[in-house]
């Protein structure tokens, strides 16, 4: 097979497999990657490069990082790239850049489109409990999650799945499609599938807000969105006028008449819902540590039958 002169356009840990296939491929000529500046971190704000532009440079990649993505459009048509595959950019991608490559413009979506187009995917499956779920690669236009699609792969959701465990495994499901679609994608073997709209399904910009949890909705809800939304925004609740984050949890069936009473079963703190209980098994004080909801209990025995605020 020729080799395909290729540009590729990703930022976060989500990208790094399908860079990492396209780098160990053989009919594929990687001539740019194009990835966001880097930005300061942490408490520290200690200025740290993506984690694509480490990957890239590790490989001797040519690299830009541009403000906006509109700021390459010289360079991308100097390349005349027939190809441009996007992952996990964060960044709407103009049709002056869509309308260069002769392939057009690839991109990996966590979801089995048209199913939660948009920026928080993973998490709303994890939200809404959903047990399966997957990876569309498509062929993109202007519009957001909406091109027509090249191959997908389904994925079973696992109880132990949380975001960033299932994030982790759809990165991976994602380049192992993206690599198994492109020899018949570029040999014309494949025609793109136009996404039934009527059935689309959208998700939103995450908030802080979206992790304060209430204690009257059900044990099993509540669960899910601690799965969902850890790292980020995180989960929590307030306590004494701290905030607490609940990073880990179980459901058990111990139910009470009031949504947020917190008790002990065993060693362990619990936190009654509007149906069943949460174990706790991890959660952290604002400005400390996490720790085991155990350990937590042992040192303040004085939140047992307090009441957390509901949300």
């Amino acid at each position: 097979m020729k080799k395909y002169s290729t540009i590729f356009i990703g930022t976060s840990e989500f990208s790094l497999p399908s860079l990492e296939k396209l780098i160990q491929t053989d009919f594929i000529d990687l001539k740019l990657v194009i990835t966001q500046p880097d930005k300061p971190v942490g408490r520290k704000k200690i200025i740290t490069p993506p984690p694509v532009k480490v990957l890239a440079e590790k490989n001797h990649l040519s690299i830009l990082q541009p403000i906006k993505i509109k700021d390459c459009l010289n360079e991308i048509k100097n390349i005349k790239p027939d190809l441009i595959i996007l992952v996990s950019y964060g960044q709407i991608i103009p049709q002056t850049i869509l309308d260069i490559p002769k392939f057009g413009c690839l991109n990996i979506h966590p979801s089995l489109l048209p199913k939660y187009r948009g920026a928080s995917p993973i998490q709303t499956a994890i939200l809404n409990n959903e047990k399966q779920t997957g990876v569309t690669l498509m062929l993109m236009d202007a519009q957001m999650d909406h091109g027509p699609i090249l191959s997908q792969k389904k994925y079973q959701v696992l109880e132990s799945d949380n975001y960033l465990i299932l994030s982790d495994k759809l990165a991976n499901l994602g380049a192992e499609l993206l690599i198994e679609t492109l020899p018949n994608y570029l040999e014309n073997k494949i025609q793109p599938q136009l996404q039934n709209h009527s059935q689309a399904t959208y998700t939103q910009i995450l908030t802080k807000q979206d992790g304060q949890i209430d204690w009257c909705n059900s044990a099993q809800q509540i669960h899910q969105q601690i799965k969902a939304l850890n790292p980020w925004p995180g989960t929590w609740t307030k306590w004494n006028q701290s905030t607490l984050k609940i990073l880990a949890t179980e459901i058990t069936p111990d139910q009470f008449s009031t949504p947020g009473l917190i008790f002990k079963k065993n060693s362990y703190l619990c936190v009654a819902c509007q149906k069943n209980s949460l174990i706790v098994h991890q959660i952290q004080l604002e400005g400390k540590k996490s720790n085991s909801g155990s350990a937590f209990l042992a040192g303040h025995q004085d939140i047992l039958n307090q009441q957390f605020e509901r949300g």
